[in-house]
Parts: structure tokens; C-alpha cells; sequence
């Protein structure tokens, strides 16, 4: 225990013959502990401590509170809301913590306890716990998806850089883009890479693009550095502004053994800044090249064409038809008139078998008709004045009645004396319908 921490010739408690002296001097719990918390935050003030988290409790106030313990003693501690959201990953229990902070007394309950500054994870980083827990929760989210990353123009127009204005990355990028494709169009937003604020800088510069809204395309990133200095990259702001980004977004941080968050949701990861330059444009003379091969395809296609309509006009000029067309003319004529003289035998042939058929046919309905059938020698009889009412059985006649007789030549009229009626067609033998 340091030294004058409850040193008799510091401490504001009497010695005992003063405590004797003084006997019915009483002091009351608060002031007790008071003069504790007084000496304590006297003597230790701020101070780095170790061990393990337990009994972790985390009320809707956002604070933590928790116990740190190790094999011989126990620490409470206390981390406020606004210091949690600074340090970048949560707390669990059972895991090993270094934490800095106040030694203090909390009066209410007269314990003593540390009031969390700084907190670091041991074994794994703090930095590392953090980085995993917003992958894990970006990616649970989607951010990650491939179905969301923006194809690469082949050939923008312009080109943004977010970037510090005087790093390595800069100037790389712009090396390689002008060495590839010289009349490239390149626009820098300045930003810091590194630092307190320099994730908020990196967000806001990509979002004013976006307004901006003449980039094709934007390179967001920097050189090599360790974690700590490449952890503005890893922040979710930026990678929030960079999954909303309209623009395609090629993320350069870093070496290629450097991975970001800011990689994993860029539309295209460049494993250095020199990368990204090779990404975004192509090479002038690639293109220069494609191009000459495919005038030079074009040239080979037309003479292999020219060719071809030369040869077919020179076959159309040896042929016969050409020489001769005279000849032709004759001969088509002479084949449409021997044409012409079948067609019509065809047609007087028809023409015949036609008359005769409808010969035949009209003999059959001669005999069928009702004048064929009175030439036979049958007659038809009706009433008077009712042509139309064919008299077929006697019963419907009565004495008196007038009727008309007609014949295969002429009529005659005559007027009922007696009526015979016989048996109808169901009462003879004839069942016929």
C-alpha cells in the first residue's frame, strides 16, 4: 500500500489519544466516507487496472456496470454511456480488460470504484474486437452483398479521388492514370486519412460527390499504415457512405494484405492505390491497338466482300441468259402457250362432264316432281279456293264439300255426294314412314 495513503500525519481522522481527547467528537457515516473518498482520490487519482470481466450489467441508461476481479481481489467499475460509444466494441463477460480510469468512492453505498476512461481488450485489440463485431453486424445487414456492388464504367469521364491532399496514395493514382491514359479527368476532395474526425471527413467528402454528380467513378483510400492508422476506414460512417453512394466506389486502403471494412463494401477492392489507377481507366495504347485491329478486320472483310460481288458479276455476265435473251423470251412465251392450250382442253373437258351430270340430275328430279308423278296417272285433290290444302284422307270431307281435282293435263271441280272413309296408313299393313 503506497505510503500516506492512511498516514496519521496526513489523514484528516484523529489519532487515538486525539480520538480519546475527544471522545464525544462523533462523526457521521457521510463525512466518514467523505474523508475516505478524499484520500483515496488524493493518493491514486487515474490509474491503469487489469482483470477479468464479471457480474456485467448494462440498464436502459446505456452505462455499464461490472466487476473487475482477479484470483485474490475484485474492482467495480462503472463506464458511462458516452465513454462505450467511443471505445468501439462491447464489453462482455469473462473477458480480460484493461481499463483506465478515476479511483473514486461511490458515497451511496460507501464502495470504492474505478470510473471507466479508456478500455482496451487484451490478447485480442481493441481495435481487432471492433473491426470484427461492425463486419459481422454490416454484413448481418447486407452491406457486403454482391448483388449490390456498381459495374466499373469502361471508360469514365471523370474521375473522384477522396484522399489527403499530400499522401503517397495521391500520387500514386495519379501517376498511373496519367501514364495509362493521359487525357483523363481527375478531381481530388482533400481529406484526412488518419486521426480524430477523419472517418466523418472521408463520409462527408464521398456524399459531396455524389451531389456533385459529375464523377463517373470515385477511388477512395491511402497508403499503408498499421491498424490504428488506417482505422478511419474501418469506421461505419464511411462505410455506410459508401454503400449509398450512386457512384461506383473502388476502395484502395492500404497494401494487399491490408483488408478494411471500407474493402468489403466498395464495389471494387484495389489492393494498393496504384491498383485503383489500373482499375479505373484503361491503356490508351491497349486501346489504340484494339482499335487499329479492328479497321484492319473491317479492310479484310470489305475486300473478302468486293471480292465475292465481283466474282457473282462476272458469272451473271458469262451467262446465257444474258447472251441470249431473245431466245428465252421465245421459249417462255412457247411454254405459256402450250400451258395456255392444256388449261383450256381441261376446262371444255370439264365443261362437259359438267352438262351431262346436270342432265342426269335434272331427268332424276323430272320423274320426282309432282307434274312426273300425275303423268303416271295420278292425281292431286283440294278443297275449292285452297290450292295449297292437299286432301289426304276422306274423313275430313262432308257431303256438300267442293273440292278440285288436278291431273297431269287440266282439273276438275266436282262437289262430295258421299264420303268413304277407309282404314288410314296405321290401320294397313304399309308401315313404312
Amino acid at each position: 500500500m503506497p505510503r500516506g495513503l492512511f498516514d496519521p500525519r496526513r489523514s484528516p481522522v484523529p489519532r487515538a489519544h486525539e480520538r480519546a481527547a475527544r471522545a464525544r467528537s462523533v462523526l457521521t457515516v457521510s463525512q466518514v466516507t467523505a474523508l475516505v473518498r478524499g484520500a483515496i482520490e488524493e493518493e491514486l487519482g487515474s490509474v491503469w487496472v487489469e482483470g477479468e470481466v464479471s457480474n456485467l450489467a448494462r440498464p436502459v441508461s446505456g452505462h455499464y456496470y461490472f466487476t473487475l476481479k482477479d484470483d485474490r481481489a475484485q474492482l467495480q467499475a462503472v463506464l458511462f454511456r458516452g465513454t462505450a460509444a467511443k471505445i468501439g466494441f462491447t464489453i462482455k463477460d469473462g473477458e480480460a480488460l484493461l481499463v483506465f480510469g478515476k479511483i473514486g468512492v461511490y458515497e451511496p453505498r460507501g464502495q470504492y470504484q474505478i470510473v471507466v476512461e479508456r478500455a482496451e481488450v487484451t490478447g485480442l485489440g481493441a481495435l481487432q474486437r471492433a473491426f470484427e463485431e461492425l463486419k459481422a453486424r454490416l454484413q448481418n445487414e447486407g452491406l457486403f452483398d454482391p448483388r449490390h456492388k456498381k459495374p466499373i464504367p469502361f471508360l469514365p469521364g471523370a474521375i473522384g479521388i477522396v484522399t489527403s491532399r499530400t499522401g503517397a496514395a495521391i500520387r500514386d493514382i495519379v501517376q498511373v492514370v496519367w501514364r495509362r491514359f493521359p487525357r483523363a479527368r481527375m478531381v481530388l476532395a482533400p481529406v484526412r486519412v488518419q486521426g480524430e474526425g477523419a472517418a466523418e471527413e472521408i463520409a462527408r467528402a464521398i456524399d459531396e460527390m455524389n451531389a456533385w454528380g459529375e464523377a463517373d467513378v470515385l477511388v477512395v483510400g491511402r497508403g499503408g499504415g498499421s491498424l490504428e492508422d488506417l482505422w478511419a476506414f474501418n469506421e461505419e460512417v464511411v462505410a455506410r457512405a459508401i454503400h449509398r453512394s450512386r457512384i461506383p466506389v473502388v476502395s484502395a486502403v492500404g497494401h494487399e494484405a491490408d483488408v478494411s471494412i471500407s474493402d468489403m463494401v466498395a464495389d471494387v477492392r484495389a489492393l494498393t492505390p496504384s491498383e485503383a489507377g489500373e482499375r479505373v481507366v484503361p491503356r490508351l495504347g491497349d486501346l489504340v491497338e484494339e482499335l487499329e485491329g479492328a479497321v484492319s478486320r473491317m479492310a479484310r472483310a470489305a475486300r473478302a466482300r468486293f471480292e465475292g460481288e465481283r466474282e457473282r458479276l462476272a458469272l451473271i455476265e458469262r451467262s446465257y441468259g444474258l447472251h441470249a435473251p431473245g431466245e428465252m423470251i421465245a421459249r417462255e412465251r412457247q411454254r405459256l402457250d402450250d400451258l395456255a392450250g392444256r388449261v383450256a382442253a381441261a376446262a371444255g373437258h370439264a365443261a362437259s362432264s359438267a352438262r351431262e351430270w346436270l342432265a342426269e340430275l335434272a331427268g332424276m328430279l323430272e320423274e320426282l316432281s309432282p307434274v312426273g308423278v300425275l303423268s303416271r296417272g295420278y292425281s292431286v285433290t283440294y278443297r275449292s279456293g285452297r290450292p295449297g290444302e292437299v286432301l289426304r284422307d276422306a274423313a275430313t270431307l262432308a257431303a256438300g264439300d267442293r273440292i278440285v281435282t288436278r291431273f297431269a293435263r287440266g282439273e276438275a271441280e266436282s262437289v262430295v255426294d258421299e264420303v268413304r272413309a277407309g282404314p288410314g296408313r296405321d290401320e294397313g299393313t304399309d308401315r313404312r314412314p
